[in-house]
């Protein structure tokens, strides 16, 4: 197939009112073409944007980091490296999202950097809290514990202690508990 001179208008045509797993073989195929790297992201796009959808959150995360790995700016790396790592730790894959986080602090000044340690840890955060309402304690505990391993103010951890402290006593871990409390 040449796609070489492929429009954004002709791939939306192309895939419009098909469903979801035919539009993944296409732009799938197409992805893997030599294209323009404006038509690259835009493919890399749409399949993360369907990945998500269907919570296949690892494949839209790889598209992130291909977008991120074609784009120039480095404002633009890091704000698809920092996707990636959102979705990874919507995933549960905490180690792949620290990767990521790396590689957007990789491309990013100091005060950069902190914003993008402060949205990342407020991912996790949100995440828990996600988890907590669906009763996934498990889940939230594994983050909570993910968050005291990070940077986080006195204020921060004595609060996200008393969190860890009421799941793990929901979860029936009294000696992980009685580890927290410190006694």
């Amino acid at each position: 197939m040449l796609y070489g001179n492929i429009s954004k208008s002709e791939i939306e045509k192309e895939i419009e009112g098909k469903g979801d797993f035919v539009q993944i073989d296409y732009l799938t195929r197409l992805s893997k073409e030599k294209l323009p790297i404006d038509i690259k992201k835009f493919v890399c796009l749409k399949l993360a944007e369907i990945y998500e959808r269907k919570f296949m959150l690892n494949d839209a995360a790889k598209m992130f980091d291909s977008i991120a790995l074609v784009s120039v700016a480095f404002s633009e790396k890091i704000k698809n490296y920092v996707k990636e790592a959102e979705l990874h730790i919507r995933a549960g894959d905490f180690d792949r999202s620290d990767e990521s986080m790396k590689k957007a602090m990789n491309q990013a000044n100091t005060i950069e950097k902190q914003d993008i340690y402060f949205t990342i840890k407020d991912f996790y955060k949100k995440q828990a809290e996600r988890y907590e309402k669906e009763m996934k304690r498990a889940h939230a505990a594994r983050i909570y514990e993910k968050l005291l391993e990070m940077n986080i103010s006195d204020f921060e951890r004595e609060d996200i202690k008393k969190n860890l402290l009421e799941l793990y006593e929901k979860l029936g871990k009294f000696e992980e508990a009685k580890r927290l409390k410190g006694v």
